[in-house]
């Protein structure tokens, strides 16, 4: 696979997939999942926050398939909980527990907060890393806030979706079609900001074979 005008998307994720395609399409470059790329070994993402992690994972797979390549770690932030479940959003309960298991159990552990006065404010961060030319070129981070929803929500998107209730939208994240959510959500800001920087940037640009990013 010719490492020209490819960009990789550094994830498995089908759902993280469909969202990061379209708000990248017009860049004129093939996008393509590790998937495509046949067998990879995991990648752990062992970081304290999630810029640490999307850097780390742009950065590994880069190095590994000599491509560029954008990386994303993205989690949800409950106040109450001290942050959980964060940077361990994906592996909160273990990576085998299913997203209902561990939305059921997050609002559980709210329920408790509440009584001692906690609140059911949340946001959504997302840090999304691009590497190419054997190093991290940028990192954004991306945030929406909201409240965690008192049952789950939809079956929109993907994750914790169901649970987070967006007061600019009226609703869950789940109840959202992607139009609406790509409106606000913290991984679309950060694609927005990440086209908004190869567009200001020649070098960039250059680096991976992009002559314009209109």
């Amino acid at each position: 696979m010719s490492p020209q005008r490819i960009l990789l998307i550094a994830s498995t994720n089908p759902g993280k997939i469909l969202e990061i395609v379209p708000l990248l399409f017009h860049l004129s470059l093939r996008l393509v999942g590790l998937d495509e790329l046949g067998s990879d070994p995991g990648f752990v993402e062992d970081g304290e926050t999630f810029a640490d992690n999307s850097a780390s994972k742009a950065l590994h797979y880069h190095l590994l398939h000599g491509l560029p390549t954008v990386a994303d770690d993205s989690g949800l932030v409950v106040s109450a909980l001290g942050g959980e479940p964060g940077v361990r959003s994906s592996r909160f309960l273990g990576e085998e527990t299913s997203y209902p298991e561990k939305m059921a159990r997050i609002l559980e552990m709210l329920r408790k907060a509440e009584k001692a006065g906690g609140t059911r404010a949340a946001r959504f961060t997302c840090a999304l890393s691009l590497a190419v030319g054997g190093r991290v070129a940028a990192t954004i981070e991306k945030h929406v806030f909201g409240n965690i929803a008192e049952q789950p929500r939809g079956d929109h998107g993907f994750g914790y979706d169901p649970i987070f209730y967006s007061p600019a939208l009226g609703k869950t994240f789940g109840e959202s079609v992607a139009a609406e959510k790509d409106r606000i959500s913290h991984r679309a800001q950060a694609l927005r900001s990440l086209a908004a920087l190869l567009e200001s940037h020649e070098k960039l640009r250059g680096e991976l074979g992009i002559s314009s990013c209109a």
